[in-house]
């Protein structure tokens, strides 16, 4: 992915979607944002595996096989090998499918029949583990590797606030926030070392500690500002939730992996609305954000500043629901310049309704308002810049206009800024 060369500089901007405590981590781990191949993944992961202790889990993130001129994750033998006798646990880029290794697999007890609701341990032909695992199944593997220890906490996440700060942010929306996320950012902030502002947005499992806590450890800058839900997977991995099905999907993803059902999304909204707080749903797929859209109609929540974060597809009909139902969009347009490869082999047929940002303006969202702006980082970096050159150009740098996704979806430089909440 070709993107601006060095950081921009600016200031006074809002991160909308970032995650601290794994933007912390990520900045330990093997990054592999660089492979250009399995090839090349293998030889960044044997680097790193050198300057591990013998025991040590081998971590790394960011890897994005759709990008390889052969879109195949790397075997499973070939991952035990440059391993060297340790745990392999790689990201994709995305955070929603991981290739591991054969002994982080058996750490994790994962086997060629253990299933997941929503996820997938992907076979070969002979019935054996890849070492890819999808969804709740990447998820299984990651809760078997040891986290950061409490005494660890507060480094990585400051490492990761000092981080955003750099790249001129002074407030982010962490959109994962661990029950002891808040107390952290508090002692942090009270010592005077915190250098932006935090809103905290928790998964449900979560949110009651973090509501019924919040007096003990909220300050003017660290709030809780919501709940947080996940609908669909990622374009990526063919699990975001479509309205149409997929120009290439494995078997049974058709139309992608809903992770919640109608009903549980409008259970949802009603149950963070009760403590008088907004939701934060992920979805990515356009069927995704039409079942959010749906929920937030029939609930009719009283509480304001529900969201949809990242709407990578959004269908025509659905657009206008943003303004009518008061729904923020919470969009990264960065993440078009990672996604060029798999939407145009995803979702060829449906280019138009990638990032709308230009439908969902005139629709009546108002920049920095309803209409935000983030990254998700570390599921990609957290440069501004990259979502600027996307949502201005909508193509990566230096690659011809006749490249650009929907480029009538474009918008001009300072509406740009402006959905980073700097006027």
């Amino acid at each position: 992915m070709t993107a601006p060369s060095h950081a921009t500089t600016t200031t006074g901007l809002t991160e909308g979607h970032c995650h601290l405590l794994q933007l912390g981590r990520s900045l330990t781990m093997a990054d592999l944002s660089t492979a250009a191949s399995r090839e090349h993944m293998l030889d960044l992961l044997s680097a790193h595996a050198r300057t591990l202790p013998p025991d040590a889990w081998l971590l790394a993130h960011a890897a994005r096989p759709e990008a390889w001129p052969d879109p195949r994750w790397p075997d499973l033998a070939d991952l035990d090998r440059v391993a060297a006798g340790r745990p392999l646990c790689a990201w994709c880029f995305d955070y929603h499918a991981i290739a591991a290794n054969t002994i982080a697999l058996q750490r994790a007890g994962i086997t060629p029949a253990t299933t997941y609701e929503h996820g997938r341990v992907v076979l070969d032909a002979s019935g054996q583990p890849t070492g890819v695992l999808l969804e709740h199944a990447a998820l299984s593997l990651w809760h078997a590797v040891p986290e950061p220890t409490e005494p660890e906490r507060p480094g990585l996440v400051l490492a990761a606030a000092r981080h955003l700060a750099a790249l001129g942010y002074d407030e982010a929306h962490d959109m994962k926030a661990q029950p002891w996320l808040g107390q952290v950012l508090a002692d942090l902030d009270r010592a005077g070392d915190l250098p932006l502002r935090v809103r905290l947005y928790a998964l449900l499992e979560d949110l009651d500690h973090l509501y019924a806590t919040r007096r003990d450890w909220q300050t003017d800058r660290v709030t809780l500002a919501g709940g947080k839900i996940f609908t669909d997977g990622t374009l990526n991995s063919r699990t975001a939730w479509m309205l149409h099905p997929y120009a290439e999907a494995p078997a049974g993803l058709s139309h992608g992996l809903p992770m919640m059902s109608p009903k549980d999304i409008e259970t949802a909204v009603r149950r963070v609305d009760a403590l008088n707080l907004p939701l934060a749903a992920h979805a990515i797929g356009d069927g995704a954000v039409r079942a959010t859209l749906d929920a937030v109609e029939r609930a009719r929540p009283k509480a304001r500043g529900f969201r949809v974060e990242h709407a990578e597809l959004i269908d025509e009909a659905d657009i206008p629901r943003f303004p009518a139902l008061g729904v923020i969009a919470s969009l990264q347009p960065c993440h078009l310049l990672a996604d060029i490869e798999a939407l145009h082999r995803a979702v060829p047929a449906r280019l138009d309704r990638v990032l709308p940002v230009r439908d969902l303006l005139d629709a009546g969202l108002r920049p920095g308002v309803d209409l935000l702006f983030g990254s998700d980082v570390p599921i990609v970096r957290a440069d501004p810049g990259d979502s600027i050159q996307a949502a201005v150009h909508r193509r990566r740098a230096n690659t011809p206009p006749e490249q650009a996704v929907s480029p009538q979806q474009s918008i001009d430089e300072p509406t740009a800024w402006a959905c980073f909440g700097r006027a």
